[in-house]
């Protein structure tokens, strides 16, 4: 579903894939999809390549299913309305959550540079990378209003390109100052020192992640507007009859 896409976009950026995030967001929403969606200004279009229907489009209160329309009563129809007002209202939200934990990955990457005693010189061009990575992945963010748009390595790319970026700088640092302690007589120092720089990648994801959880607060507040979804969308049903089950939330009563 795109507001889950959205909200952990930042999250891979420090450790999780992107299956992962997904599924973090159904442990604190319990809320999940099979669907791709993409917003337009006239309508919402789900679409999946597994089962049947593969592609509905929903549009004022209607919808086709694979390219044939669906008769609704007004009841049912009125349900359709109210599910892509509710999900246009729910894009604008999950945006700005997203949008927070971008900020929130950058200062926690700062951070963590700070605590492994990183010099000024190099915090400052950390930051400057960070400003650059961040900015595009706001930007894309921002514009975004498909799933398609993050299918594939998408996410793993912008983690990699932000690893290249940053780690090197780190590992540059912690070398200076083992060689500085090295110097200075602190053969253990050094030791130490170097260590931290060759296990950098493993040691520094665990704590970004941690400092990450800070975000959780204003996922969890997007909650009840999955469920509202969950609701309106529950009645309409396919020529077949069955459900049209555009979202799935786990912990709701079966119909």
């Amino acid at each position: 579903m795109l507001p889950a896409r959205f909200l952990f976009l930042f999250g891979v950026l420090v450790g999780p894939s992107g299956a992962d995030a997904q599924d973090d967001f159904a442990d604190l929403c319990h809320a999940s999809s099979s669907y791709d969606l993409t917003i337009t200004p006239a309508s919402l279009l789900f679409d999946r390549s597994e089962a049947a229907p593969r592609r509905i489009e929903m549009r004022g209160g209607k919808a086709t299913l694979d390219g044939t329309a669906l008769h609704l009563n007004a009841e049912d129809s009125d349900r359709l309305v109210l599910f892509e007002r509710e999900l246009r209202a729910l894009l604008p939200k999950a945006r700005a959550v997203a949008l927070s934990g971008v900020d929130l990955a950058i200062k926690a990457m700062h951070a963590e540079a700070a605590t492994l005693g990183a010099s000024t010189q190099t915090l400052a061009a950390l930051d400057a990378k960070l400003a650059v990575r961040g900015g595009d992945l706001k930007r894309r963010i921002a514009t975004s209003a498909s799933t398609h748009d993050w299918e594939g390595d998408v996410i793993e790319r912008y983690a990699s390109d932000i690893a290249s970026d940053i780690a090197p700088l780190l590992a540059a640092d912690l070398g200076q100052q083992a060689v500085a302690a090295a110097l200075g007589g602190d053969v253990d120092g050094a030791a130490a020192l170097g260590d931290r720089a060759v296990d950098l990648d493993l040691s520094l994801r665990p704590r970004l992640q941690r400092r990450m959880q800070a975000l959780r607060p204003q996922i969890e507040a997007l909650c009840p507007s999955m469920r509202r979804l969950y609701d309106a969308q529950r009645g309409v049903r396919g020529a077949n009859g069955r459900a049209l089950d555009l979202l799935e939330v786990l912990s709701a009563p079966e119909k």
